[in-house]
């Protein structure tokens, strides 16, 4: 069905017990002799880096960015994998997706269970990947574990530690595999794509912050201090804070931080209701709602903006885009 490039990043599914815990040591190599190929499904294999996903930084997901680019240029290549920790694959897949402009899939995959167990779920996961890389075309970055399919846009680790791990908690699931085939269920819409970004020689720092009851400024403003360029504020119910964190927020943008607004509720999108601190008031001082987006996502939605301009105007411009809040901006894949 296709030559597919495996691109081994580590995570759960090339970890070995390491005398106190689990951690990725092992390559890629070793991991694809756990799984069998689907029928006429060639592999190679590039081993980019091996450690667990909660280490990655900006540096590793860009690196892995312009990897899969690289590869792309190659017309004999049907599909890409990427192996990678589940703490942190929602990130990653979503920034690979906003700068993703080719037809042929690039399909995340890993596992909750180590390599070697004999109830592991690599070799399964990764058996659907390779099946997905090879036959589905035109739906961007994807997911694939458990048997199913999701888009990169919205999809989070929704189980710490059970086997079903991954799903769009605001979505309809996008596909599924099962004998042998991907059966798609729905077409994700996204923005157009993003131009590759240069390496920076130092990434702009982009922290979120969460509210709760008693929440006050005070982290929202350290963050300002310690030099960040984009905040995420985690809201409460549909995105909402307080008149304080609204003042705070204000005085960010005209600093020229970018701030998106997303909400700790698992589903449901960013709503402007509330006022006196809620969305209302906080969109007004400049927050971007992210949808459906949630924290990780959102941060990455920050980054690519940043990334994509030096000037403030165009990075909230490009940042309204990546979040669907520009119109009809999201097109069918």
């Amino acid at each position: 069905m296709g030559r597919i490039v495996v691109i081994s990043t580590g995570g759960t599914i090339a970890s070995r017990w390491q005398g106190s815990g689990f951690a990725a040591d092992a390559g890629g190599s070793e991991v694809m002799a756990t799984a069998p190929l689907p029928e006429g499904v060639t592999v190679e294999v590039v081993d980019l880096f091996s450690v667990n996903s909660p280490r990655l930084t900006t540096a590793h997901q860009l690196t892995l960015l312009r990897t899969v680019h690289e590869v792309l240029a190659d017309p004999g290549v049907d599909g890409i994998v990427v192996t990678h920790g589940t703490d942190t694959l929602e990130e990653s897949a979503f920034l690979l997706d906003l700068h993703h402009h080719d037809a042929r899939s690039v399909v995340f995959t890993g596992s909750q269970r180590p390599m070697g167990t004999a109830d592991g779920d690599g070799p399964g996961n990764l058996y659907d990947a390779l099946l997905t890389a090879a036959t589905v075309r035109g739906l961007g970055v994807l997911v694939a574990f458990a048997g199913r399919v999701h888009a990169a846009r919205g999809t989070v680790k929704t189980q710490a530690v059970a086997l079903d791990a991954f799903a769009d908690p605001s979505k309809e699931l996008l596909g599924k595999i099962g004998f042998g085939k991907v059966t798609v269920l729905r077409t994700p819409q996204r923005p157009g794509a993003l131009a590759l970004p240069a390496m920076p020689e130092l990434p702009p720092r982009v922290d979120v912050v969460v509210h709760h009851a008693d929440g006050d400024a005070v982290l929202l403003n350290a963050a300002v201090a310690a030099g960040a360029r984009g905040i995420v504020l985690v809201g409460t119910g549909a995105g909402n804070a307080t008149p304080q964190i609204v003042e705070a927020v204000r005085g960010a943008v005209a600093r020229g931080v970018l701030v998106a607004l997303t909400t700790r509720v698992a589903a449901g999108p960013v709503t402007e209701i509330y006022t006196h601190g809620g969305a209302v008031d906080l969109v007004a001082a400049g927050a971007a709602p992210t949808g459906t987006l949630r924290a990780g996502q959102a941060r990455i939605a920050v980054l690519a903006a940043l990334l994509a301009s030096e000037d403030v105007v165009e990075q909230r411009r490009v940042l309204r885009e990546v979040l669907g809040a520009a119109g009809s901006v999201l097109v069918d894949a």
